[in-house]
């Protein structure tokens, strides 16, 4: 008896030596590819944008090989902690709410908070003057951290949806009054889009760095003090080789990229 479980005792450690040096070689991030030009898929089926290519550049720089988990946005932590995938990458602001479960990057890119109405609506984001009205926002987005602790209580109809495609039809279908969102996901993933005709960013950008965070970066679990050094310190050659410089250019035509 103590002959076989001894067996089966080497058998299991050689199963997971083997496990953690075939990991050693792999970076899964976890992603919503649902929020454009940050992350979203091709008409082919493959994943594509800024996050996306930040992400294949830092496994090149570590010489490891990128596997891309998609997950719910609003799952994503969840998903981390549980070892579904090792990293979220998916334009995810770095937030004081979120740091106290997980740990962060340093900021790799920051974007502007912004709301967006149809032309001529008269709508600017304040709660004064979005008493009564319907506003979109991504669940479990800082955004949506942003409204209910700043709108929801003083008459706004704060309405989260897992998916942001689906706050843009809900807002041309004319069930919501205003949507917010990063300014670029807003421009690229609507108002360039035929759909988008009509709508505009309205008002001044959002600020609050209680709930909109300092920054985007990726998220790891607090325990994974090797592999966040091994990625820190490939964004920073990242940036300092221009690499991450030159993919917000591409996608954006400006650098958002946090100094």
């Amino acid at each position: 008896m103590n002959l076989k479980l001894s067996f089966a005792a080497a058998v299991l450690a050689m199963t997971a030596g083997a496990a953690c040096a075939q990991s050693s070689d792999t970076l899964r991030f976890g992603i919503e590819a649902a929020y454009p030009p940050f992350e979203s898929k091709s008409a082919s089926g493959q994943l594509e944008g800024f996050d996306v290519d930040v992400g294949n550049a830092v496994c090149a720089k570590l010489k490891m090989k990128c596997v891309w988990v998609e997950n719910a946005f609003d799952g994503l932590i969840p998903a981390l902690q549980a070892r579904k995938f090792d990293v979220i990458n998916s334009a995810m602001n770095i937030t004081s709410k979120r740091k106290e479960s997980i740990a962060f990057t340093p900021p790799i890119y920051i974007v502007p908070i912004v709301m967006i109405a149809k032309h001529g609506s008269g709508l600017k984001p304040d709660v004064k003057n979005l008493q009564g009205k319907h506003v979109g926002v991504l669940q479990g987005s800082s955004q949506e951290d942003f409204l209910k602790a700043h709108w929801a209580n003083a008459g706004v109809q704060v309405v989260s949806y897992q998916d942001q495609d689906q706050v843009y039809a809900d807002l041309v279908a004319g069930r919501l009054d205003a949507a917010v969102q990063e300014a670029q996901t807003a421009s690229d993933g609507f108002l360039n889009k035929p759909a988008g005709a009509g709508f505009e960013i309205v008002g001044e950008p959002l600020k609050d760095p209680s709930t909109l965070g300092e920054g985007t970066g990726f998220g790891l679990r607090k325990g994974d003090k090797a592999l966040q050094a091994k990625v820190d310190g490939a964004l920073a050659e990242l940036k300092k080789d221009g690499t991450l410089t030159s993919l917000s250019q591409k996608y954006f035509k400006r650098d958002i990229i946090a100094k």
